[in-house]
């Protein structure tokens, strides 16, 4: 996948202050707008979004790679930035309906109760299904993962 010059620099400057030998699995923003880009990237800098989830449906029309454990990816700002880099600490499949209060505590958002994350996820996927011809269900499958800030460290 080719990057930007100010994405490279930003993971090779990762890797020379941390030491850290591995690939750059991707880079991306969390969200469909850049304002709920900068919002989360805020969650996630703050400590309080550790998981994400994101609907196979949509990472197979977005030609998106599965996140894997031991992954390195670089998370953007609003404006496309290089903000941080997170590792993937586990990855599962399970189906939107089977999304546990723990994950979504971990997601970081709202009142980080299972019912606020249906009710924001249910939402955003389908605005994602409207964009990509889908109709979203909660019987389809996500992907639900924790992951860790490793750069910048605070």
């Amino acid at each position: 996948m080719a990057h930007s010059k100010e994405i490279l620099d930003y993971w090779e400057r990762f890797k020379q202050e941390t030491g850290v030998v591995a690939e750059l699995t991707d880079a991306f923003g969390m969200g469909d707008s850049p304002g709920l880009m900068q919002e989360l990237l805020e969650l996630v800098l703050e400590g309080k979004k550790r998981a994400s989830t994101t609907l196979v449906r949509e990472m197979e029309a977005e030609g998106w790679p599965e996140p894997r454990e031991g992954e390195y990816n670089i998370l953007l700002d609003g404006e496309g930035k290089p903000a941080a880099v997170i590792v993937t600490v586990s990855a599962r499949r399970a189906r939107f309906r089977e999304v546990d209060a723990e994950h979504a505590y971990w997601e970081g958002e709202m009142e980080r109760t299972l019912e606020s994350y249906r009710r924001e996820h249910v939402k955003y996927y389908g605005r994602r299904g409207e964009a990509l011809g889908f109709e979203f269900s909660e019987d389809m499958e996500v992907i639900l993962e924790r992951f860790e800030v490793v750069y910048p460290k605070k």
